[in-house]
């Protein structure tokens, strides 16, 4: 408690420890986002070897990867990452982005994550104070970083990540951290439908699948973190950027009609929005009807 007292007494203090944390958290982050797809097709792989009853071809075994092991290294030359060359942000400045072995290029996305996850904790810090609402809204925050990239990279919502994101909204709800319990329950409810029944009417219509199970999922999620209320705005913030972003592949040639496009990052987008600054807008939205 005496830590509380003294983030409250000197917030200076408190926005110095939270940009150092998350730099900290941003630089797990990555990892996440690089090995759990991994790890995952992998499981998957194997899962079907087991089903079919296929034996995997001597030499086409692949090493054991976790979150934790093996050791970073470089994709490049193999290089093992030592702990100084591992520093967010700092290591990447020192080494001028490139590895210091082979000096090949590091991608940008490492400093890039790492420096998000600092900026979106110190707006999370500055909107709730310290509270136990900043608390939820960091691991909220850090939880969508991860799904939203690995979502891009890989058009994947792994269930690893959204159905704990889902469950973490209901405990927080057991003490009215963000809504009621009940709101939040019917909101994961709402959540799930809402979205589930969109993706069977089009593809009714069309013979399609338009968007994936894990959609539904983090709808769901964030409607047991904001209640149902939350969802319609949710639903329609995500749908005018993801129409907005998509405007602009299409123009510029970044994506082709036919090719699919992630929902998740927009759902993502909204869902950080309307849980910092959601119920403001819904004020403001009534506040124009009268």
């Amino acid at each position: 408690m005496e830590i509380l007292t003294a983030f409250k007494a000197e917030p200076w203090l408190f926005y110095t420890a939270i940009v150092l944390f998350s730099l900290c958290v941003g630089s797990f982050l990555n990892v996440v986002i690089y090995r759990l797809p991994l790890m995952l097709e992998r499981e998957w792989r194997q899962q079907c070897h087991d089903f079919l009853e296929i034996e995997v071809p001597r030499g086409d075994e692949q090493p054991r990867i976790g979150l934790a092991t093996p050791a970073s290294t470089c994709p490049h030359c193999g290089h093992s990452i030592r702990a100084w060359e591992n520093i967010p942000l700092i290591s990447y400045l020192i080494l001028g982005g490139k590895c210091s072995s082979c000096k090949a290029h590091i991608s940008m996305q490492y400093p890039a994550i790492e420096a998000i996850t600092a900026t979106l904790s110190v707006i999370v810090a500055w909107q709730f104070g310290v509270s136990v609402q900043t608390a939820g809204g960091l691991l909220f925050t850090w939880i969508l970083i991860s799904l939203t990239m690995i979502d891009v990279h890989k058009q994947l919502l792994p269930d690893n990540i959204t159905l704990p994101l889902l469950w973490l909204g209901l405990i927080f709800a057991l003490f009215d951290t963000y809504t009621s319990l009940q709101a939040s329950v019917i909101g994961a409810i709402a959540g799930y439908l809402s979205l589930w029944t969109v993706f069977q009417t089009f593809k009714l219509v069309t013979g399609k699948e338009g968007m994936g199970f894990g959609d539904f999922k983090l709808l769901a999620a964030m409607g047991a973190w904001m209640g149902w209320t939350m969802l319609p705005q949710i639903i329609l913030v995500s749908s005018v950027i993801g129409a907005i972003a998509g405007s602009i592949m299409l123009v510029t040639g970044k994506t082709r009609t036919q090719q699919p496009i992630p929902f998740g990052p927009y759902l993502a987008v909204a869902g950080w929005i309307a849980l910092l600054w959601g119920n403001d807008i819904n004020q403001a939205y009534l506040v124009t009807l009268q």
